[in-house]
């Protein structure tokens, strides 16, 4: 077991993967001290859900290590970043801490999924309820450069950008293994997508 102290980014309806990125513009003060402390250190940051409103809400059980790759520091002292995922993590604990911005102790996950693929069935079952999704939301989707991604990149980029609610992006988070969260994914969008005998489509948060 692996335990770390983790400066924390809450952050609502925003995860990030193992091996994914994720772009965050950074512009509250206490997340700007936040940055430029883990660019002096070890340009470490753990982004994880809030469970509610607040200046410290509850946070959820599990979010995910990130290392911050570019970084473009702006004048006005804001900062956009690109975060690389690297583990997910488990809250073990808050720490009682003077820094603007909180900090944990988490226990990081062995990941291991790099290197799984989807069989032929379901990469095409996602792709298809994709398509109906995006077509159903009326989203604009290059479809050629989606056929390319492989598969791993293919569910975990629709896991971090699918509009869904903030419960649905934590299981999709804190699910293992490719296959179960492509499932996972295909059954929010039927959820998400479907209709309920109006004309008008569910509203995504």
């Amino acid at each position: 077991m692996t335990v770390k102290r983790i400066s924390i980014f809450p952050l609502s309806g925003a995860i990030l993967l193992p091996d994914m990125q994720l772009p965050l513009h950074i512009f509250e003060p206490r997340y700007r001290a936040l940055v430029s402390d883990a660019l002096a250190r070890d340009r470490m940051i753990g982004m994880i859900q809030p469970k509610g409103g607040g200046d410290t809400p509850s946070l959820f059980s599990v979010g995910c290590l990130g290392r911050i790759g570019d970084v473009e520091a702006l004048e006005d002292g804001r900062y956009n970043i690109v975060l690389e995922g690297l583990q997910r993590f488990t809250l073990l604990r808050e720490l009682d801490v003077t820094t603007p911005f909180r900090q944990i102790e988490g226990e990081l996950w062995e990941e291991d999924e790099i290197g799984e693929t989807l069989s032929l069935g379901e990469r095409a079952a996602l792709e298809i309820e994709s398509r109906r999704f995006a077509d159903a939301q009326g989203y604009a989707v290059d479809w050629n450069a989606v056929g390319q991604l492989d598969d791993f990149s293919l569910v975990n980029v629709i896991a971090q950008i699918a509009p869904f609610d903030v419960a649905a992006k934590q299981a999709l988070l804190e699910s293992k293994g490719l296959a179960t969260r492509s499932e996972l994914i295909i059954q929010l969008m039927q959820f998400f997508g479907r209709h309920d005998g109006s004309d008008d489509r569910v509203t995504l948060q």
